[in-house]
């Protein structure tokens, strides 16, 4: 299982799920966890790309670094996908062991061995 990773980047970013119905026109709607503010999206080109649904959007207002968003696609028939939505701007590739670090640029860690006394 992995959760959706998005960045605060005002050019598009595409997102590829699995849903229960395969369209090319649907609603999308993202509540930030924190604010509890929707923003509604409607997409129009989404194409099916072997098993996922493939679409590119644009977020307007751009979406708040650490915030968590609540995915919710739908159509006239009802809601065809949802999932979590997590925003960073840090380099996540769990292929390249490349984690998620919370504390990213807060602290640096000494890694020398001068340890030339010992405190008694």
């Amino acid at each position: 299982y992995t959760m959706i990773i998005l960045n605060t980047t005002a050019i598009a970013q595409t997102l590829s799920v699995i849903p229960r119905e395969y369209v090319s026109n649907f609603v999308m709607t993202l509540r930030d966890d924190s604010t509890n503010v929707a923003e509604t999206y409607n997409i129009t080109t989404a194409t099916q790309v072997g098993n996922y649904l493939t679409f590119t959007n644009i977020f307007n207002p751009i979406l708040v670094e650490n915030h968590f968003y609540d995915l919710t696609l739908e159509t006239a028939s009802g809601v065809i996908y949802r999932d979590r939505i997590f925003c960073s701007d840090q380099d996540i590739d769990q292929d390249d062991n490349d984690y998620y670090d919370l504390n990213d640029g807060q602290y640096t860690t000494y890694n020398g061995s001068d340890n030339t006394y010992i405190v008694i």
